[in-house]
């Protein structure tokens, strides 16, 4: 069970579930309004906060690396399934037992 004070390793768990949900919304909802409902704003909007969270998670990652608090094989392992949707969420119960 994870250390309910290893609250690096939890930031970068909620910032990996942040990242993946607005990526979910960017590819499933944004885009789709982009291409089928000629709305482009809505991937302006969306790519943006999406853009600003994915920085997020790589600052996190980064501390997370620096404290020592995850290995950098788990930092790529994290950075990766961030560019792959729907992984971040399957990868959040690995990232509790941490």
């Amino acid at each position: 069970m994870a250390d309910p004070e290893n609250k690096t390793v939890n930031r970068v768990r909620w910032a990996s579930l942040a990242d993946g949900i607005s990526y979910v919304i960017l590819v499933g909802i944004a885009m789709p309004l982009k291409y089928l409902a000629d709305m482009p704003m809505a991937v302006r909007i969306v790519g943006m906060l999406h853009g600003i969270l994915f920085i997020g998670l790589c600052l996190f990652l980064l501390l997370a690396l620096i404290d020592k608090r995850l290995s950098f094989k788990w930092c790529v392992i994290v950075f990766v399934c961030a560019l792959i949707p729907l992984a971040p969420f399957f990868l959040d119960r690995k990232l509790k037992m941490l």
